[in-house]
C-alpha cells in the first residue's frame, strides 16, 4: 500500500472525526419524556418529589427534571422557566433552580487551536507529497543515468594480492604504468590500449585482477554489471552507455571496468526471430564509444567474461579491445602460491603440506582453492582447534569435490565388497599405467553425490598437451571397476555408469575434434562450435552425413574396446595386489598410497 496515501487518509479521517465530535457536542443527548399537561397531574395527585430547573443560555428557555415519588425520573423543555416556577409554586413546591452555563472551555479554547494546527499540519503533508511527486519525476529522468559506481583510489587489493597470474598481471601492469607515467610512452609515438578483455573461466580471478587494477592506478575506477545496462525499456541501454562514457570523460583518465560484459555484448543476429532490440541497440553504443568518431582519450575499458565465444566480433576488434588476456586455471605452482595467499591469516599445523595439496587439486581455480581452505577452517573450528590440519583440508577437498562422506549409511557386506573391487581395480590401473599418475587416496565410504566410494589420484604435474597415450590410459582407468566386477563376481553392476559416460566422452573427442582415429581421419566433426546459439543451430545443417555419424560411433567402440581388452590384461595379471586391497580397504575403508604401494612389496 501507498505510504503518503496511508498519511493522507490518516489526516482526513482526524478532521472528520473533529467535525463529528462538533456535531455530537452541539446536539442534547436527553429525551423528552414528559408534559406540561402530566406534570400538572402528578402535582394534582402529589406525586412530585422534586423538580430542578435548568436554564439554558437562551433565556427563559430551560430543561425541566422531574422526580416522582415511585423514584422514576421525568424531563422535558420549556420555553419559559418563570411559569413552570409559578406552578410549582402554587402547588407548594419549591424547585431547584440552576445557574445558566458557560460555554464549553473545550470548544471555546482548545478546539480552535487544534483545527488550525490540523489544517496546517495536513497543508503540510500535501506539500510535501508534491515535493516527493516531483522527486519521482526526477528519479524517471534519471532512469537512463549510468548506474556505475565509482571506486575510491588506492584499493584494499593489490596486485601483490593476486598470486599464479604472472603474465596477466605483467600485462595489467602496463596499463597501470601508462596511467601513471603517459609521458616516457607518448615521446615514443605508443598508444595505449583502449580496451582489454579478460577471458577465463570461472573463478580463475578476472574479478579480483580489476580489483587490484583499481587499488594500484591512481585514478578513478568506475566498475559496472553488463546486465545493468539492460532494461526492459528500449532505450535505456544505450542511454545509460552514453551517460556512462560522458561521466568517464569528465574523469579521464580512467578506467572503466565491465563485468560480465556477454550480457550486454552478445553477437547480433542469433535469436529465433531475430535480436533482442534493447540490447543490440546498447550494444550498437557501446561500440560507437569505444571507438567511433567521439574521443575517448584517457579511458580505458577493462572488461570481463567467461563466454568469449558468444561475443560480437564487431567488439573484439583491435581499436575496441586491443588486447585479450586468456585468464587460465593456474598449475601446480600457481596453485601452491594461491593456496599460501588464502593461508596467511589461518593457523595451520606443522602437518599441513601446500605442495601436496596443490598437487592434488588439479583443475582447481582460485576461487576453488580459497573455498578450499576457507572449509578446512571452519573445519577445524567445528572441533574447537586453534589451528588447521592436513585432516581438515583432505575432509573439505572431499566434501567439495566429491561429497562429504556419510559414514552413517548402512551398506551390507556384499556392497561393500562389490564397491571395494570396484575401487581397487581402479587403483591397480592408477599404478601400473605411467600417464595417468599414483594414487593418493582409496576409500569405500558413501559420500555426498551418491557414490559408494572413490579413487583419487595424485597427479605430479600439469601437462599442457595431452597425448593419445595418455587419453587412452583415461579410458582404461575409467574401466577399471567394470573390469574388477566382471571378473570377481562374474557379473556387472550400476556403479560404473558414471564411469562410461566419461570414456564415451573422451573417446568421442578424440575422434571428432582431435583427430586421433586412423579410419576418421585428422578432420574435426564436432559441431559444438555454436551450441549457445539456439536460432543458428537450427537454421545450420549438420557437417557430416550420416554415413560418417554411424562411423564415428563404430569408432568410438572400437575404441573402448581395445582400452578394456588391455585393461583387463592387466588386471588380470595383478590379481593377487586386487584381492589384498579389498581386503585392506574391507578393515580400515580408506586407505593412503603409501598403504596400497606397500601391497606390491613381497612379503
Amino acid at each position: 500500500m501507498n505510504k503518503k496515501r496511508s498519511y493522507n487518509g490518516i489526516f482526513v479521517l482526524i478532521i472528520g472525526l473533529i467535525f463529528l465530535a462538533l456535531y455530537i457536542g452541539s446536539q442534547n443527548t436527553d429525551v423528552s419524556n414528559f408534559t406540561r399537561g402530566e406534570l400538572v397531574f402528578a402535582l394534582t395527585r402529589g406525586d412530585v418529589a422534586a423538580v430542578t430547573i435548568q436554564p439554558f443560555q437562551e433565556t427563559p428557555t430551560g430543561e425541566v427534571r422531574i422526580l416522582l415519588s415511585n423514584g422514576e425520573r421525568r424531563t422535558f423543555y420549556v420555553t419559559d422557566t418563570g411559569d413552570i416556577e409559578q406552578l410549582l409554586r402554587d402547588y407548594g413546591i419549591d424547585a431547584e433552580v440552576l445557574k445558566v452555563p458557560s460555554d464549553s472551555w473545550f470548544l471555546t479554547s482548545i478546539l480552535p487551536i487544534l483545527l488550525v494546527v490540523v489544517v496546517v499540519v495536513f497543508f503540510f503533508v500535501m506539500m510535501n507529497n508534491q515535493n516527493n511527486a516531483a522527486a519521482g519525476g526526477n528519479r524517471m529522468m534519471s532512469f537512463g543515468k549510468s548506474r556505475a559506481k565509482l571506486a575510491e583510489p588506492g584499493g584494499k587489493i593489490s596486485l601483490k594480492d593476486v598470486a599464479g597470474l604472472k603474465e596477466e598481471k605483467e600485462d595489467l601492469e602496463e596499463i597501470v604504468e601508462f596511467l601513471k607515467h603517459p609521458a616516457k610512452f607518448a615521446a615514443l609515438g605508443a598508444r595505449i590500449p583502449k580496451g582489454i578483455l579478460l577471458e577465463g573461466a570461472p573463478g580463475t580471478g578476472k574479478t579480483l585482477l580489476a580489483k587490484a587494477i583499481a587499488g594500484e592506478a591512481d585514478v578513478p575506477f568506475f566498475t559496472i554489471s553488463g546486465s545493468d545496462f539492460v532494461e526492459m525499456f528500449v532505450g535505456v541501454g544505450a542511454s545509460r552507455v552514453r551517460d556512462l562514457f560522458e561521466e568517464s570523460k569528465k574523469n579521464a583518465p580512467c578506467i572503466i571496468f565491465i563485468d560480465e560484459i556477454d550480457a550486454v555484448a552478445r553477437r547480433r543476429g542469433t535469436g529465433l526471430g531475430g535480436g533482442h532490440d534493447e540490447r543490440e541497440q546498447t550494444l550498437n553504443q557501446l561500440l560507437v564509444e569505444m571507438d567511433g568518431f567521439g574521443v575517448n582519450e584517457g579511458i580505458i575499458v577493462l572488461a570481463a567474461t567467461n563466454r568469449v565465444d558468444i561475443l560480437d566480433p564487431a567488439i573484439l576488434r583491435p581499436g575496441r579491445f586491443d588486447r585479450k588476456l586468456s585468464v587460465n586455471r593456474p598449475d601446480v605452482g600457481g596453485r601452491e602460491d594461491i593456496l599460501k595467499i588464502h593461508a596467511r591469516n589461518k593457523p595451520l599445523a606443522e602437518d599441513v603440506d601446500l605442495k601436496q595439496v596443490a598437487q592434488t587439486t588439479a583443475g582447481f581455480t582460485g576461487a576453488d582453492l580459497e573455498n578450499l581452505l576457507n572449509e578446512a577452517a571452519i573445519a577445524a573450528a567445528m572441533k574447537s582447534r586453534a589451528y588447521v590440519v592436513q585432516e581438515d583440508i583432505h575432509q573439505s577437498f572431499i566434501k567439495i569435490g566429491i561429497g562429504g562422506e556419510k559414514r552413517s549409511r548402512v551398506i551390507s557386506e556384499k556392497e561393500k565388497r562389490i564397491t571395494a573391487y570396484h575401487e581397487a581395480g581402479h587403483a591397480v590401473l592408477f599404478h601400473e599405467l605411467p600417464e595417468v599418475g599414483p594414487v593418493h587416496i582409496i576409500s569405500v565410504i558413501p559420500n555426498g553425490l551418491g557414490a559408494a566410494g572413490y579413487t583419487m589420484p595424485l597427479p605430479e604435474r600439469d601437462d599442457v598437451h595431452i597425448t593419445k597415450s595418455k587419453m587412452e590410459q583415461e579410458i582404461m582407468v575409467g574401466l577399471g571397476g567394470r573390469i574388477a566386477e566382471e571378473l570377481v563376481f562374474n557379473d556387472i553392476t550400476t556403479g560404473a555408469s558414471a564411469d562410461i559416460k566419461r570414456v564415451t566422452a573422451t573417446a568421442r573427442h578424440m575422434v571428432t575434434k582431435f583427430g586421433m582415429s586412423s579410419n576418421i581421419g585428422t578432420i574435426n566433426y564436432s559441431n559444438d562450435d555454436h551450441e549457445v546459439f539456439i536460432g543458428r543451430d537450427l537454421a545450420t545443417a549438420k557437417s557430416h552425413s550420416d554415413e560418417t555419424a554411424a562411423e564415428i560411433d563404430r569408432e568410438v567402440k572400437n575404441i573402448i574396446t581395445a582400452c578394456y581388452e588391455r585393461a583387463k590384461v592387466i588386471i588380470n595379471h595383478r590379481r593377487d595386489i586386487l584381492d589384498k586391497c579389498v581386503d585392506l580397504l574391507m578393515e580400515k575403508e580408506r586407505i593412503t598410497r603409501e598403504e596400497f604401494e606397500a601391497l606390491y612389496e613381497p612379503v
